[in-house]
């Protein structure tokens, strides 16, 4: 799959799109999760079709590991325009409720420490009241 789409393949040369593999692990994602067909690129493919994850829900994935390269990636959204704040929490929100019925939902205070930072420094909005089940408070 890199060798067809990924970074510097010919299909990121053509359509600067690339794939990239991914840590495994549990996705923090909104639920269900939006994906947007790419009807004219997947004309021109032979071997697989692509979708992409909402802008939106691309932030809040990257919300849960968040390292610098996220941070880059999160604030060149916002600078572009892309990322809507009441939207943003209404997906965070979404992603809570999913997350908070499984074994890692100890971890979900330091997302929304993470959303925090991202709404007063890049948003540039006051944090959003996250309401987390009585259990984690």
């Amino acid at each position: 799959m890199l060798e067809l789409a990924g970074k510097d393949s010919k299909l990121h040369e053509r359509t600067r799109l690339y794939l990239d593999i991914v840590v495994s692990g549990l996705p923090f994602l909104p639920h269900p999760p939006i994906f947007h067909p790419q009807a004219a690129l997947n004309k021109s493919l032979r071997h697989f079709h692509v979708a992409v994850l909402d802008v939106v829900d691309v932030v809040v994935s990257k919300l849960k590991r968040f390292n610098r390269d996220d941070a880059d990636d999160v604030e060149a959204m916002i600078k572009r325009g892309l990322v809507d704040h009441k939207r943003l929490v209404e997906r965070f929100n979404s992603a809570v409720d999913k997350f908070s019925m499984g074994s890692r939902a100890d971890d979900i205070p330091r997302y929304i420490k993470t959303l925090h930072r991202v709404e007063r420094d890049l948003l540039r909005v006051p944090e959003s009241n996250i309401e987390l089940p009585a259990w984690m408070q």
